[in-house]
């Protein structure tokens, strides 16, 4: 696959998307809403870091759009100086779609929650990401229904104790990078509402993509499900429990080893083609898995998202799993438009309403 610098790949994504006039700062992204969420939720750190993080595109604000669903993340958009629409449960993708697909001008963004994605929502999202639309979904992950006052979701791990399930939930949950990844989404990423520098330079990276970027963000529910990120935010559990993943890097985790990187790496074992975790001073570094975020097959980073523990979340993959070119397509259809007019030129939409397949029948 040719390999493109960010540079590149930015002009490509946001070419259509109007500049804005004069610098901007975080503030100019800051409505004059009062921000509605309880105190010490996660939200508002998302919320700061997407702020901050906007004046680096240096779009005109009038066309960047935040669209969202229904639940505590889907406020996202009245706390941002753009356009936004809280739109219905379920069906923010719809709507991202519809919008990037006629309004190529725009920068579009989906937020949406653990619950509002992969409950009702669960088609709407697999088919905007296997459909490659130029949008980018922040999916805020709690494991659990906040707004609702703390129901399990379809990410709650198997025997969570909740309201609706006083003995425990009996689903198995679901993991949504392997769902992205299973529906073939063109980029998918998983970072964390309290590690700010991650979080920002992942978002960048979204950005930064021409088609459907997914960035799954871990984010504390103090209220219903807080600490349910502590093994990955703890410094010294976070060692063991948490892989950071960089394209062209060998994949290494752990507390440092003799040569001071970590002392645990993944390797592919050449008997199954499976991904498995070793101690590098027992293996040795050649046989380590280089990451490789363009791969044109997403079954590795498939593999290293199975990683994970779906209950403990011990040895979950951070990072961008996967970065691909591949057709996009909004700029297909608008490519098919244009030469439909230039073959056949405009529609009659009254003519057609009006034509020969219509019939009267006598009173």
């Amino acid at each position: 696959m040719t390999e493109t610098t960010p540079e590149s790949r930015q002009s490509e994504a946001l070419s259509l998307v109007p500049k804005a006039e004069a610098a901007q700062s975080m503030k100019d992204f800051k409505s004059d809403q009062e921000v509605r969420w309880c105190p010490g939720c996660g939200d508002y750190a998302v919320l700061a870091a997407v702020q901050g993080f906007m004046p680096q595109l240096g779009l005109a604000k009038e066309n960047i759009v935040f669209v969202s669903g229904i639940g505590c993340s889907s406020r996202f958009p009245y706390y941002m100086n753009t356009y936004g629409m809280h739109s219905i449960h379920g069906r923010a993708p719809a709507i991202a779609t519809g919008l990037a697909s006629t309004r190529r001008d725009l920068s579009v963004w989906v937020v949406t929650g653990d619950g509002d994605a992969l409950s009702i929502g669960g088609n709407h999202l697999i088919h905007a990401l296997r459909r490659n639309v130029n949008l980018k979904i922040l999916l805020f992950n709690n494991r659990i229904y906040g707004l609702t006052k703390g129901q399990y979701s379809p990410t709650s791990e198997t025997g969570k104790i909740t309201k609706s399930t006083p003995m425990g939930s009996l689903d198995s949950p679901f993991n949504p990078v392997s769902l992205a990844l299973g529906a073939e989404a063109s980029f998918v990423a998983r970072t964390v509402d309290s590690d700010r520098k991650h979080l920002t330079s992942t978002l960048q990276a979204a950005a930064d993509h021409h088609g459907t970027a997914l960035v799954e963000i871990y984010q504390n529910c103090n209220i219903f499900n807080d600490g349910a990120f502590e093994v990955l935010k703890d410094k010294q559990q976070a060692q063991e429990a948490v892989i950071r993943v960089e394209h062209g890097e060998q994949i290494r985790f752990g507390a440092p080893g003799e040569d001071g990187l970590g002392s645990k790496g993944v390797v592919r074992d050449p008997a199954t083609g499976d991904l498995r975790v070793v101690d590098v001073a027992e293996e040795g570094t050649d046989a380590l898995v280089v990451h490789d975020a363009h791969a044109d097959s997403p079954t590795t980073a498939f593999a290293l998202s199975r990683l994970a523990d779906p209950e403990t979340l011990h040895r979950t993959p951070i990072g961008v799993l996967r970065d691909v070119r591949r057709p996009v397509y909004d700029t297909d259809m608008n490519t098919q438009l244009e030469a439909a007019v230039e073959n056949h030129g405009k529609g009659d939409l009254g003519a057609l309403l009006a034509g020969n397949d219509t019939w009267t029948v006598a009173g």
